[in-house]
């Protein structure tokens, strides 16, 4: 596995949407799967979405159903989510992390991006 860069947070207002990258250097992305989490000031971090390997089937949080959207492009190594309708809870730092099966247990991962903050305004 390799490096993991995150990118495309920001500040919005509630109601619109942003849409976050997850860039991976090194070589066979597409036997990993790759998840999103946040961390709230002063909260654990949670999952949010996750992609499997290969032909990327998604998992969501149910508090991110119907608003999230994750998917991936193998030929370019990145892992996108798409998120609309954003509301002020959904404020958080964002991580992305790789590993061999979707989890939403972040101590079984050991590869993990810096972040990017998201911050929704009411």
């Amino acid at each position: 596995q390799g490096q993991l860069v995150e990118s495309g947070g920001g500040l919005v207002q509630a109601g619109a949407s942003l849409n976050l990258s997850c860039v991976a250097s090194g070589r066979a992305f597409y036997a990993y799967a790759v998840m999103w989490f946040r961390q709230a000031s002063g909260k654990e971090r949670e999952f949010v979405a996750g992609v499997t390997r290969g032909s990327g089937s998604p998992r969501y949080a149910d508090s991110v159903k119907g608003r999230f959207t994750i998917s991936r492009d193998n030929a370019k190594n990145t892992v996108y989510l798409q998120m609309d309708s954003l509301k002020p809870e959904d404020t958080a730092v964002y991580y992305c992390a790789a590993g061999g099966v979707v989890t939403s247990t972040p101590q079984h991962l050991a590869n993990w991006g810096r972040g990017t903050q998201v911050t929704v305004s009411s």
